[in-house]
């Protein structure tokens, strides 16, 4: 029982000790490996990676468009995010400040951050457009940026933390909890690959935060206190590179997000990429300060072997209509069969999904869209003429409509009766339907009554006839009869 006490005090000790630790120590941050029984990564497969092929203690990678996850790797796993933490601080200052050109002034408290932190060199009463407050947060992981948006957005710290928490909680990270915007180390202030990628995510929604990660270099304006300055993103090896300046790490599809590191959390990294209509957000964490980008490059490119971005008429392209029309000449060498064309009305639409579905969609394309054909398929048919419509019913958004056109004209066969339709067409169609009167029209009109009532003359004199003979018939006599 003793043991148990002595036992139960040391752990709650430590673990005490351990919460009031809030930056980082001055051991160097790790470094991880790969195992040496992991099977050597192939760039010319990217489709084969493994778990065992990531630098990376912790990953994950997932759509833009669903969230739906394509490869993880401990991504529940418990973590320190570092700055990664400011993706959701710069996407809330993005979300409540109306006027992101209105000067701010910064305070006493924002600049007041440990020696040992990333900023952005503001001073005490400087005013700064808050855009710039942004960017610099963004670019340059400045702790002292991310607490001007703190009391900009909340009016101080805590209850801008007590925002961040409540938002993480309603995109859905449940194993998150932060206690600062910049993502200084605290044993508190944790969250997980599977979490800062569905925040990531949420951020690329915007577009004002697509267009700050996706930048390179940015010029901060000069202000009351600073001159100008040009600055340059932490994330320049995936976003930047060239054939004078080659950069083994450059992705050209890259466009964000957000590195992050510390000795308690590894370096890591956010990011997105799009290519070809197929964008994916990634995060490694607890990786190293190369690796990151590595590691990074293997998961977009196995994204990019797995999904694939379609079109409503590249998957009707797979799988025409073909109509049959009725009373085509019989010349036409196709029997009347006319291939229908699917061209968008007024926009188009993409569809993302796995290279090994896009043959079932197509050939259950009816299944999920609305077909209806505004004419008969009788001919003649003239070459791009409107026979229907199509329209797709995407999960998000309105419904998108696409017109169906004949691929080709098709004549109509000599001497076809005409339809009762084109009867009615023509006479509405002829400003005098009725044609003179004269001879024929007279015959039509008066013959058949004429010859009704000289029918019914006919036989009523018959009838007459017949009558007036029994008349004068003598009775038959029975001689033999008394």
């Amino acid at each position: 029982m003793l043991v148990f006490v002595i036992l139960f005090t040391f752990s709650s000790t430590a673990f005490a000790a351990k919460k009031k630790e809030t930056g980082p120590t001055n051991e160097p941050i790790p470094e991880p490996t790969l195992s040496p029984d992991a099977v050597k990564y192939d760039e010319e497969h990217p489709e084969n990676l493994s778990t065992d092929q990531l630098y990376a203690l912790s990953a994950v990678l997932m759509t833009q468009d669903k969230g739906e996850v394509i490869f993880e790797k401990d991504a529940d796993t418990i973590r320190y995010p570092a700055s990664m933490t400011k993706i959701l601080t710069v996407l809330l200052g993005i979300m409540f400040v109306d006027d992101p050109d209105e000067k701010v002034i910064v305070s006493e408290t924002a600049v007041n951050v440990p020696s040992d932190s990333s900023t952005m060199y503001l001073k005490a009463g400087e005013e700064v457009r808050f855009i710039d407050i942004l960017y610099g947060t963004m670019l340059l992981s400045a702790n002292d940026g991310a607490n001007v948006i703190a009391e900009t957005v909340s009016g101080d710290i805590p209850r801008f933390v007590d925002l961040m928490n409540e938002t993480a909680l309603a995109f859905g990270c449940y194993n998150t909890h932060f206690v600062n915007a910049h993502g200084y180390h605290d044993d508190n202030h944790y969250s997980t690959a599977r979490d800062i990628a569905i925040i990531a995510r949420e951020a690329m929604k915007n577009q004002t935060f697509r267009e700050i990660v996706g930048t390179v270099t940015y010029k901060i304006p000069r202000s009351n206190m600073q001159r100008a300055r040009t600055i340059t993103t932490k994330s320049e090896y995936m976003l930047q590179g060239s054939e004078d300046n080659p950069n083994k790490y450059y992705f050209p599809y890259a466009n964000g997000i957000k590195t992050g590191s510390h000795s308690h959390s590894g370096y890591c990294f956010a990011g997105s990429a799009s290519k070809e209509g197929v964008e994916l957000v990634s995060v490694v964490m607890f990786t190293g300060k190369r690796a990151r980008w590595a590691d990074t490059i293997k998961l977009m490119n196995y994204g990019f072997s797995q999904y694939v971005s379609v079109t409503p008429v590249d998957l009707y392209n797979m799988n025409p209509i073909v109509i049959e029309t009725s009373n085509y000449s019989t010349s036409d060498s196709n029997r009347g069969k006319i291939q229908l064309i699917c061209q968008p009305v007024d926009g188009n639409t993409e569809i993302v999904t796995t290279k090994s579905d896009v043959r079932r969609m197509a050939d259950n394309l009816k299944d999920i869209v609305l077909i209806q054909y505004s004419r008969d398929f009788q001919a003649p048919v003239l070459a791009g003429e409107l026979m229907g419509t199509m329209t797709f019913f995407p999960e998000k958004g309105d419904p998108v409509v696409y017109k169906l056109t004949a691929s080709r004209g098709v004549d109509v066969r000599e001497n076809v009766p005409k339809t009762l339709e084109q009867i009615i067409q023509e006479t509405y169609a002829d400003p005098n339907p009725f044609p003179p009167f004269g001879f024929e029209l007279a015959l039509i009109l008066f013959g058949p009554p004429v010859l009704i009532i000289g029918l019914i003359v006919f036989l009523v004199l018959r009838r007459k006839r017949k009558g007036a003979h029994k008349l004068r018939a003598p009775k038959p006599v029975n001689r033999y009869l008394k």
